[in-house]
């Protein structure tokens, strides 16, 4: 989500195939007398940041189908006959089920509530079957699973309702009498005789009958709890133990509409997620089109969230929308009543996590099971505004309404979706200037990127607001990058003092409904996995330690050279034309040149999308294409100019030129009109993940040619927009794969010495533990794996060792594995 200079080292023959043994990732002290590469220096008599419980935690979203078919346990999908076209344009409302005889879905006077739209109006003799998420409804013999369903018949009806796949029942069929009159709910419960993924839910009526809720839950939920979570899901959650969770979003929070669920607003479907419609009873909760492009039945709602965040110990953080939509819709709500609305609803939110039962909103909470308070102490308005004025203007009618009620509160504002840029500068001026508590910051970016800045927060003011860096990842599930995040984190926690709270984003993956990729874990109807970045967010965030004790190390050499790589042409969800494109040396030669008066032979199609000549012009047609590549030239090109005339034809961006490009993963391209039209950046690709080198507001014309024009030297690049200079970049900061630092867990009395080796070859460290008095022995964790290691469903390539190291002494070797991450927790006496 890494490429490294290396120089050559020593080695004690340990191959990358041996490093995925057991045996092999056990390390090799280097003899004391040995010449060393590295060398760690400790100052145990300094003192460090102190490191809160809270530091590392989890960001739970609904994407990639994380809640429905994912963590809430619910194995019924479309249970209330409520998807809709709005969801996704290829739903129905009977999505998932098929009919045998007569039904239809009504929504009328008859349905179950108001808030419940819709129902099923089965035919006499007529049944529904339930396909479920994936290849279908799991269970597992010997195991129970509950039934429910609400249903109404004028002259009652018997249900029979049974689980069966293609080689047969899986459980005795259920008869359910329905009595004749309204809505009742009913319920019945199976014992699996087989175990099977590909299972269905049928449910056949013997009169005609209305349905509605038709569901199935698994009785062995995380913690045994009625409408609960996937067991092996929330398990793998609780493992990591989180100081925090935050939910529910990300994009769900601030995209959609801003109106509520109600017959004022049409029964708005494509709203932003909004609290109030997510507790109390699920047949009354609301439905809502997820910006992800699927259902959400809410069945998972705050007070699961919160319920989830008690039971493991976590402290809950919930984000509610600042009227100021993102994720590329970018729109600042102008409606005062319902911005006082939106507030008032974010203080009863307060009022229901922490509340009084004699209190309003304390009340429903005690209602739903939990007398007690939440002990909610955070809370974050908005998530990735690109509007920063007018976001934070609102921002702040928030935070004024939440410290004059709540003062121990702390309110959380943000600074965009970007680690840089305009949007960046501007909000963390505006929450500078406000004093706020704490900005939370997001990114995601190369392998290359985290390397390169683990010092990212050295200069962040100490008197400034605190960072919580909400949602970051580098592009990738494989063990590079595991390891890139992992030496990034090790500058985190160097700077504790100013980090607060961090999490890795996305948490989970169903393999099957993939929106966003990397995932932390990764699932199907029957089984979990862990991906290398789980596992190195769980060896930090179960080796935190209190206080940080300062130390140094030597780096790696850099042997960076200058910029290379031929030139490209593309597009993303946009029709474009470009002419008269030149490249010259550095004293003023041609290397290319092409006016496309002739063929396009010069070029090299590695993307997607449709490019011919038109009328001189090298023109690019399919708006739905992503990632159109043409490129031409010589990958040993440098110091350059190249010169290009570009004109949007049509399409929802604008265009993209890029310089360096080595291959189809590794390139600079400068992405002018992106993100909806809405930015222009230059990004830079590294093994297929990209960072943001410099970003700026802007958009491009449809129709207008513009003249760009691009400056190589050497590691330094000047982007120029019609003749004038529109910003420049040098990309000169090492990639530095060996990062450590050293912290102490009061409880235990352990120094715990966290070194990242991010490159092919071992590296042998002298360590100065500074006069501390420690124990010889050392527990050790390490994790090693091939850079390209994926864990997978069938095979876990990456998984922690742990071992025994006895040559501790208050100075000593340790050689560290190449591609690894490893946890020395050494005893003071």
């Amino acid at each position: 989500m890494s490429r490294s200079t290396t120089r050559t080292r020593w080695r004690l023959g340990l191959t990358a195939t041996a490093l995925l043994t057991a045996t092999a990732l056990v390390p090799v002290p280097a003899h004391a007398e040995a010449v060393t590469d590295y060398a760690i220096t400790v100052d145990p008599t300094a003192k460090g940041a102190k490191i809160d419980d809270t530091m590392y935690g989890v960001f739970f979203e609904d994407i990639n189908r994380a809640a429905d078919g994912g963590l809430y346990a619910e194995l019924v999908q479309n249970r209330s006959f409520e998807y809709s076209t709005v969801d996704n344009r290829s739903y129905t409302p009977l999505t998932s089920w098929t009919v045998d005889g007569t039904a239809q879905v009504l929504d009328d006077a008859g349905r179950l509530n108001d808030r419940n739209r819709n129902y099923l109006s089965l035919g006499a003799g007529s049944s529904v079957t339930n396909a479920g998420y994936n290849t279908g409804v799991r269970v597992e013999q010997g195991k129970k699973y509950d039934f429910s369903v609400w249903a109404r018949a004028e002259s009652g009806s018997t249900l029979t309702v049974s689980l069966q796949d293609a080689d047969g029942a899986l459980a005795t069929a259920r008869e359910v009498a329905v009595r004749s009159g309204g809505w009742v709910r009913y319920r019945a419960a199976f014992t699996a005789t087989r175990t099977s993924s590909d299972g269905r839910l049928s449910v056949a009526s013997s009169a005609a009958a209305a349905l509605d809720m038709v569901s199935l839950f698994p009785r062995d939920t995380y913690r045994n709890e009625p409408n609960g979570l996937r067991k092996d899901l929330a398990e793998k959650i609780a493992a990591l133990d989180p100081g925090f969770v935050r939910f529910p979003g990300g994009c769900l929070v601030n995209t959609g509409s801003m109106q509520d669920y109600s017959e004022a607003s049409g029964w708005q479907r494509a709203r932003s997620y909004q609290w109030k419609d997510t507790v109390g009873p699920v047949e009354e909760r609301a439905t809502n089109s997820n910006f992800w492009g699927y259902n959400q039945s809410y069945g998972l709602g705050y007070y699961e969230y919160f319920r989830l965040a008690e039971d493991i110990g976590a402290m809950p953080l919930p984000v509610v929308p600042a009227l100021v939509t993102g994720c590329g819709q970018n729109k600042a709500v102008v409606d005062d009543a319902l911005l006082k609305r939106h507030i008032q609803d974010t203080l009863d939110l307060i009022e229901f996590a922490n509340g009084p039962v004699t209190s309003t909103w304390g009340k429903k909470r005690a209602r739903m099971g939990h007398p007690k308070p939440f002990r909610l102490t955070h809370l974050e308005v908005g998530n990735e505004e690109n509007l920063p004025a007018e976001f934070f203007a609102r921002f702040e009618q928030f935070r004024t309404a939440i410290e004059a009620k709540y003062p121990d509160i702390t309110v959380i504002s943000n600074s965009g979706p970007d680690d840089a840029g305009s949007t960046f500068d501007t909000a963390w001026q505006l929450n500078r200037d406000a004093d706020v508590a704490m900005v939370d910051e997001h990114y995601y970016n190369s392998p290359q990127w985290f390397l390169q800045n683990n010092d990212r927060y050295d200069t962040y003011d100490r008197s400034g607001p605190k960072v919580f860096l909400g949602e970051y990842a580098s592009w990738g599930n494989a063990f590079k990058n595991g390891l890139a995040e992992a030496a990034f984190m090790t500058g985190l926690e160097r700077n504790a003092d100013v980090v607060k709270l961090a999490s890795y984003a996305p948490l989970f993956a169903n393999e099957d409904y993939v929106q966003w990729s990397p995932d932390m874990v990764w699932f199907n109807n029957h089984a979990s996995w862990d991906s290398a970045n789980y596992e190195v967010q769980k060896l930090f965030m179960t080796n935190v330690g209190d206080r940080v004790v300062p130390s140094t190390a030597t780096g790696t050499p850099s042997l960076q050279g200058p910029i290379t790589g031929a030139v490209g042409l593309s597009t993303w969800a946009t029709g474009a034309a470009y002419d008269d494109v030149r490249v010259t040396d550095a004293d003023g030669d041609a290397l290319l040149s092409d006016d496309f008066s002739g063929d396009a032979s010069k070029w090299t199609h590695t993307g997607g999308g449709s490019w011919s000549l038109q009328d001189g012009r090298y023109v690019q047609t399919d708006t739905a294409a992503e990632n159109t590549m043409v490129s031409a030239g010589d990958a040993g090109w440098h110091d350059y100019d190249l010169h290009v005339k570009a004109t949007k034809t049509s399409g929802k961006e604008g265009f993209l030129v890029a310089f360096g490009v080595k291959d189809t993963g590794n390139y600079y391209w400068w992405n002018l009109g992106g993100w909806n039209n809405t930015q222009s950046a230059v990004e830079q690709a590294v093994d297929g993940g990209k960072s943001t080198l410099v970003s700026k507001a802007g958009s491009v014309e449809t129709g207008r040619a513009y003249d760009i024009d691009v400056k190589v030297r050497g590691r330094q690049v000047t982007l120029y927009l019609d003749g004038q200079e529109w910003g420049s970049f040098t990309d000169d900061k090492p990639a530095e794969p060996f990062r450590q630092v050293v912290t102490r867990d009061k409880k235990t009395g352990d120094l715990i010495v966290k070194v990242v080796n991010a490159q092919s070859t071992e590296a042998r460290t002298a360590i100065d533990l500074g006069g501390a008095k420690v124990a010889s022995r050392a527990k050790v964790t390490t994790l090693a794996a091939a850079p390209d290691a994926v864990n997978t469903e069938a095979a876990t390539a990456v998984a922690p060792v742990t071992s025994t190291f006895t040559g501790v002494a208050g100075e000593f070797s340790y050689t560290f594995p190449a591609n690894s991450i490893t946890f020395l927790r050494i005893r003071q006496r």
